[in-house]
């Protein structure tokens, strides 16, 4: 936590040396005097006590304006209350101040006989009080109140982007549990025909499968992994489905990458998750899927082409996937992506394109 945090901290641990110091502040600046004081004299004496009382005077209307009046004003509908409350409070404290200097200051730094005013006096003579006890020590509670509110706000901002950023980290690790049980149980399905088929790459199946969930339960927690860690999954689960499918099905995958970065987990792997499902799962004589993967002056391209069987109906199912991807792109890169889905004849294409650079954790 850093040093301005620690001030503007509303614990009671970092609360009440923050006010010490703007007290401290406060005094220092009150007894800074252009001629200055080389040694302790009398008028050094005077100055230190007369502030001192005034510092400690000023406590009062700070705290109460700070800490009544203002919560009074913001939660009441009744302004016209909180006004009356704020006049008499004022009133109040105003003579309590008074009293204060005439009983107990003067007598320290006046040397007798000098005059005191009467406490009937001090509580009827409204323009001393008004005129140089309200504007003296509600001066500092204004400040302080100024300070207090801003510190206030920052706060409650700092408190709704830390709920925010929770909201999304929750949201993220829903998508990320909703992605691995999507991938596991297509993939489980392929191996599942593998075995009734009694295919002698089954256990070669089971091999490729334990290293991608590897990758997956283990090595993707973080909002970022990467690129090159994301690209070994992408040809693990390539390989492993082209066990499946033999030479029936093309792949063919490219990439170009002039540096090295960090990518959201899982998104390219449901991308081309997708492709395989729809693409090569259906009923397709010769499948084709073309990966692309571009990187350049953190600018990325995905692009994943699919074959695909024209249908009326399309499987609800279809789109769960892709609206996990959407959704996580959302949280990960608000406004520093696009995600084009289109079909061109009988070839599908999802194109994601994300700007690396300023990505929003």
């Amino acid at each position: 936590m850093s040093l301005f945090e620690k001030i503007v901290h509303y614990s009671t641990v970092y609360r009440i040396p923050s006010h010490i110091l703007f007290w401290v502040m406060v005094f220092l600046l009150s007894i800074s005097k252009p001629e200055g004081h080389t040694s302790v004299s009398e008028e050094l004496r005077t100055e230190l006590i007369t502030e001192g009382f005034a510092l400690l005077l000023s406590m009062i209307p700070t705290y109460f304006v700070a800490y009544l009046v203002i919560p009074k004003l913001l939660n009441v509908k009744n302004y016209y209350f909180v006004i009356f409350y704020f006049l008499i409070g004022s009133y109040l404290i105003c003579a309590f101040s008074r009293t204060v200097v005439i009983y107990v200051v003067e007598p320290l730094v006046r040397t007798p006989p000098f005059g005191q005013e009467s406490f009937l006096e001090i509580l009827t003579d409204i323009p001393k009080l008004a005129g140089s006890y309200f504007l003296h020590d509600f001066s500092t509670a204004w400040v302080f109140t100024f300070l207090k509110l801003l510190k206030d706000q920052y706060l409650v901002q700092k408190r709704a982007l830390q709920l925010e950023k929770e909201k999304a980290e929750a949201e993220l690790k829903i998508l990320k549990i909703q992605l691995n049980p999507h991938f596991l149980f297509n993939t489980l399905n392929n191996i599942y025909s593998l075995s009734l088929m009694n295919s002698p790459v089954t256990s070669k199946s089971i091999a490729g499968l334990s290293e991608i969930l590897d990758h997956v339960l283990y090595r993707c927690d973080g909002t970022y992994v990467p690129l090159s860690a994301e690209i070994t999954l992408l040809k693990n689960y390539i390989e492993l489905e082209k066990l499946r499918y033999d030479d029936r099905l093309q792949v063919n995958f490219q990439q170009t990458i002039d540096e090295n970065a960090e990518i959201a987990p899982l998104i390219l792997l449901s991308l081309v998750e997708n492709a395989f499902k729809y693409g090569a799962g259906e009923d397709i004589g010769n499948p084709v899927i073309n990966i692309h993967l571009k990187l350049q002056n953190h600018h990325f391209e995905f692009m994943v082409s699919n074959s695909f069987m024209p249908r009326e109906h399309k499987n609800k199912n279809e789109q769960i996937g892709l609206n996990n991807i959407r959704k996580q792109l959302d949280l990960i890169y608000p406004e520093n992506y696009e995600l084009n889905l289109s079909q061109h004849e009988e070839t599908f294409v999802a194109l994601l394109t994300i700007n690396l650079q300023h990505p929003v954790a």
